[in-house]
């Protein structure tokens, strides 16, 4: 798995999760952009129920967490957001499974609202103002993709404004470095919540395992199905037992409840 050297700007292949990604965000633009345009009273309230904002969460809008990425207010920032989706998640798509893709893609944009709710909650504690501002986008996502890059493939190059080359790890200290200079501003709780996404993104990366959370829950999954199936044989063995006892008959299992053939284990310790 390569880890340096050089890549000129171009975009990977559009496949996988990386598609799916692009076009459910893309569907959700389109299928707002359509309910504004339709009733524009209406889809203006649809948008700011789906976006993500604190108190609104706290008091009972819990999907908004799974909702606010879906949000794209404006055709240039979607357009933005979207091919720095594509790039991103593409790159890494080359590089890892599909299942770990989408892991960190969630974790990151989860990662992101938990960040905005624990500064809204913290602010009246700590003793500052606070403007509560709505969350929106994939910045987030997109965020823990560009850490998770800048982790494994640090010296990995890519051109800062088409033109500029930079590695991999100097630009998520430039974005982080932007973050945490708008935490002295009026968007402190935007700034924080970035940050709280590329930090899920790195704890995504050294704690998920390789082939994804999918594939471990399925695992899990599929062993308690096998540990219940292997309790029902051992049960129905003892039965049996208890059974052939009352026949006048003796049988064994091992512990996982298959039959002991005690002539075969006579006629193995004579020949």
């Amino acid at each position: 798995m390569p880890r340096s050297g050089s890549s000129p700007f171009s975009f990977p292949d559009f496949r996988g999760v990386t598609r799916s990604l692009v076009l459910l965000n893309l569907f959700a633009y389109f299928a707002l952009v359509l309910a504004q345009l339709t009733t524009q009273e209406h889809g203006s309230q649809l948008a700011e129920a789906l976006k993500f904002l604190p108190g609104a969460f706290l008091h009972g809008w819990v999907w908004q967490p799974l909702t606010y990425s879906f949000v794209h207010p404006g055709l240039v920032g979607t357009l933005f957001e979207l091919l720095s989706l594509w790039f991103l998640a593409g790159f890494l798509e080359n590089l890892h499974r599909p299942g770990w893709i989408a892991g960190l893609y969630a974790a990151s944009v989860l990662g992101t609202a938990a960040a905005a709710v624990v500064i809204y909650v913290a602010s009246p504690t700590l003793g500052y103002s606070l403007t509560q501002t709505s969350l929106y986008g994939c910045g987030g996502g997109i965020f823990g993709l560009l850490v998770a890059i800048g982790v494994l493939y640090g010296d990995m190059e890519f051109l800062l404004f088409f033109t500029i080359g930079i590695k991999a790890k100097y630009l998520v200290a430039v974005y982080a470095l932007i973050s945490i200079a708008m935490l002295f501003g009026e968007q402190r709780m935007y700034a924080f919540a970035q940050l709280g996404g590329g930090l899920a993104g790195w704890l995504y990366i050294r704690m998920a395992p390789r082939r994804g959370v999918s594939f471990v829950v399925s695992e899990r999954v599929y062993g308690l199905r096998n540990r219940y199936y292997r309790w029902k044989r051992r049960r129905a063995a003892r039965k049996f037992e208890v059974y052939m006892r009352s026949q006048g008959r003796t049988v064994r299992f091992d512990g996982q409840g298959r039959q002991i053939d005690d002539d075969a284990d006579d006629k193995k310790r004579w020949n």
